[in-house]
């Protein structure tokens, strides 16, 4: 991986509520993706085992080690809900992201979310999710000025940069008593944490924890691909043996 963003001689600055529309914005900018992930502790050590994933909202994903062994696969492909399905809760029925109509921003980002299915399918749980829609650091939709107690968070220090080669947003999270996780034990923002956001997919590709008790933890993602087509194979233990419409197919013609 690449430092965390590129030297320049001059940082151009972004504005509060765009930051936070593009955190609220990437169930809605990409539908596969391919991508490393590294997660870091403190002196940037590495925390596990980083690994490749590829992803297709919203139920499939691939995982495998940076050397090519596989070590999760999950699908719907394989499922069926029949006449009998019932829902254990009115949640269960809602639709994916995909389906519904934010309401946007002049420059086409995420302004309010709707209800929706949210969630990525995950591997070793964590701040997995919100590593790929980060809005949790930001709520769903805007506060108004007058509460600002009902915020998430406090954004400072907002600029743009550089990650892996790739165009980002950097700010620094810090979490007040309205923060919510995705998941509770494991926040993106533990306590004031340095974030970069990617502006083309709004995936949070760089965090570190700046202060308290988990000062220097973090992560690293490498965007690979995005909106890639990805065969079903990819994704099951059965083999369809289908073929990549992607791909180029060859038409010999023989001469004389």
């Amino acid at each position: 991986m690449s430092a965390p963003w590129d030297s320049r001689p001059a940082r151009v600055t972004v504005p509060a509520n765009q930051f936070a529309a593009l955190c609220r914005s990437s169930p809605w900018l990409w539908d596969t993706l391919q991508f490393s992930l590294y997660w870091m502790e403190r002196d940037d050590q590495p925390a596990a085992l980083p690994v490749r994933a590829w992803l297709r909202r919203p139920t499939d994903l691939r995982v495998e080690t940076l050397q090519g062994k596989l070590l999760y696969t999950a699908t719907s492909l394989e499922k069926s809900r029949d006449d009998f399905y019932v829902a254990a809760t009115p949640k269960s029925w809602l639709l994916p992201p995909a389906l519904v109509t934010p309401v946007y921003t002049d420059e086409g980002l995420v302004w309010r979310r709707p209800e929706a299915a949210y969630g990525d399918p995950m591997f070793g749980g964590g701040r997995w999710q919100a590593v790929l829609d980060p809005v949790e650091c930001v709520g769903p939709a805007p506060i108004p000025n007058n509460l600002p107690e009902q915020r998430p968070s406090n954004l400072t220090d907002m600029v743009e940069g550089r990650f892996a080669n790739r165009k980002v947003w950097l700010a620094t999270v810090n979490p007040r008593t309205r923060y919510r996780p995705f998941t509770p034990e494991h926040p993106l923002a533990p306590g004031p944490t340095r974030i970069a956001v990617d502006t083309a997919t709004g995936v949070c590709v760089y965090s570190k924890v700046l202060d308290g008790p988990f000062a220097g933890q973090g992560h690293k993602l490498g965007i690979e691909a995005v909106d890639d087509y990805l065969l079903d194979d990819l994704f099951t233990d059965m083999d369809f043996n289908l073929t990549d419409v992607s791909d180029h197919v060859p038409w010999p013609i023989p001469l004389g």
